[in-house]
């Protein structure tokens, strides 16, 4: 899955996420492929682009073959391919034509294109209509990166371009052993305020539950909607808070025995826990009108001061620059612990690489579409996402040196402090229907149709399901 919003739809970054230091993944076999979803891309494989290896070209590119870049425009926008990612590239191969488009429904544009084996050589597969990784795996249609990440780096040749990444980084992507998709941002995830606003206020993040839901009386009691999250597109915000939480009661084994389709990992005390707790919030702390309401619309709401507090990733305050008010100041906090028996500390946060991109293994020019990566992971190419996008990336001190902004220095120093503790999980990659079935009774849990016993009830059925489909290739960690 992948984490970020679309701008007027569904939102996804998947990443909705990742631990900053998960393991590889091992494929359990399957009986059959999801080639209906994605397509095998024809029988004849067509001519790819290939150039002479050197030291100024490590990977071989064709210096005049095109290269066709498709764009997710959710969250971080285009701007930070074409104004800075796109202007790498063609200054290295300035003969190179590169076609650039950019969409918030790329399954719907790119997956005929894929069955058809006329595929873009690169792809920001993200937001909530994002293309099914398990059956890209399948179906062969993704670039094994082991090159690109072997491959001297943009600005130290000594140093391998993986050896500049946050540490798994490169596991993050991989599937079956390989890895094929580079998740670029980092993002750290969490319950986002206004500084300036809980300052007025005199108002402190709260570390324990007992905490947050006496603050969220306080908030209540100030007119102010304590607590908000989007039921028409943005579920996973929510459920990404509550699987937080059962991982800081129980560990993040937890969520490891999820992305495992382990047998009762739903129905765990540690699940059922957390969902009571969540259902609590929102039956007494939220606006029920915001089931159908969209992400943007209620971030809205928490810059003009009527929501205060809204669970997201840290892409929030760049999604939401024109809309903030002057010193409105973005922090985050971790989600509160909910027992004095956690098994991870009250600093612990959801934090990963996410927003996946990948590079077609069937289309023309796979090189350009690997060596276009070597130049987004550069010092160049960091420092222009960062600045325009506010937002980490996962190269190791790609923020150095630059001025960071109000929550971007808080999602830092909330990163800091998690440490070792930090966590994510998988299952919304590699299980693409078990996200949507988690979405659809996320909303049933937060807004009082199902409770905490038949919410997880409910996700283990699903879970079941597709643990026992043959037809569905099963990924473990």
């Amino acid at each position: 899955m992948s984490a970020t919003p679309d701008n007027t739809s569904d939102l996804t970054r998947r990443t909705v996420l990742r631990r900053a230091a998960t393991v590889g993944l091992l494929a359990t076999p399957a009986a059959g492929l999801l080639s209906a979803c994605v397509g095998s891309g024809g029988d004849e494989p067509q001519e790819q682009a290939e150039g002479e290896k050197t030291a100024e070209n490590p990977l071989g590119v064709d210096p005049k073959a095109p290269l066709e870049i498709v764009i997710f425009n959710g969250g971080y926008g285009e701007k930070y391919a074409t104004d800075v990612h796109q202007p790498l590239y063609k200054t290295k191969f300035p003969e190179a034509e590169i076609k650039h488009s950019a969409t918030q429904e790329i399954a719907t544009t790119l997956q005929p294109r894929f069955a058809g084996g006329n595929p873009p050589d690169f792809v920001n597969n993200s937001g909530t209509k994002f293309m099914d990784f398990g059956a890209l795996v399948q179906d062969g249609q993704m670039q094994d990166l082991t090159e690109l990440y072997d491959a001297p780096s943009v600005d130290d040749p000594a140093k391998k371009v993986r050896d500049t990444l946050i540490a798994g980084t490169v596991e993050q992507g991989v599937y079956n052993g390989k890895p094929y998709v580079l998740n670029y941002v980092f993002t750290v995830y969490g319950l986002w305020y206004s500084d300036k606003l809980f300052k007025e206020k005199g108002w402190a993040p709260p570390k324990s539950w007992a905490e947050f839901t006496a603050l969220l009386d306080t908030i209540k009691a100030a007119g102010i909607t304590p607590y908000s999250y989007a039921g028409k597109n943005a579920p996973y915000y929510q459920y990404l808070v509550i699987l937080s939480t059962a991982a800081k009661i129980g560990g993040a084994d937890v969520l490891k025995n999820i992305d495992n389709l382990q047998d009762g990992a739903w129905t765990a005390e540690p699940v059922r826990q957390a969902a009571e707790l969540w259902a609590e919030i929102g039956a007494k702390y939220m606006d029920k009108s915001h089931e159908g309401l969209i992400h943007t619309e209620v971030q809205l709401q928490q810059n003009q001061g009527k929501v205060a507090i809204y669970p997201s990733g840290s892409w929030l305050e760049a999604e939401q620059v024109q809309s903030t008010p002057d010193g409105f100041n973005y922090a985050v906090m971790p989600i509160p612990s909910a027992t004095s028996a956690d098994k991870l500390p009250a600093t612990a946060v959801f934090a990963a690489p996410g927003e996946p991109y990948f590079v077609s293994a069937k289309g023309k020019n796979p090189r350009g579409g690997m060596e276009y990566m070597r130049q987004m992971l550069s010092k160049a190419g960091t420092k222009g996402f960062i600045e325009l996008n506010k937002s980490l990336t996962a190269v190791a001190g790609s923020s150095d040196g630059i001025a960071l902004s109000p929550g971007l220095t808080s999602a830092s120093t909330a990163l800091s402090a998690s440490a070792q503790d930090a966590f994510n999980y998988r299952f919304p990659d590699w299980y693409k229907e078990l996200d949507t079935e988690l979405r659809t009774a996320t909303n049933s849990l937060m807004f009082g149709r199902e409770n905490a016993g038949q919410f997880v009830e409910r996700m283990q059925k699903k879970a079941d399901a597709i643990k026992s489909d043959s037809s569905i290739t099963k990924f473990s960690r």
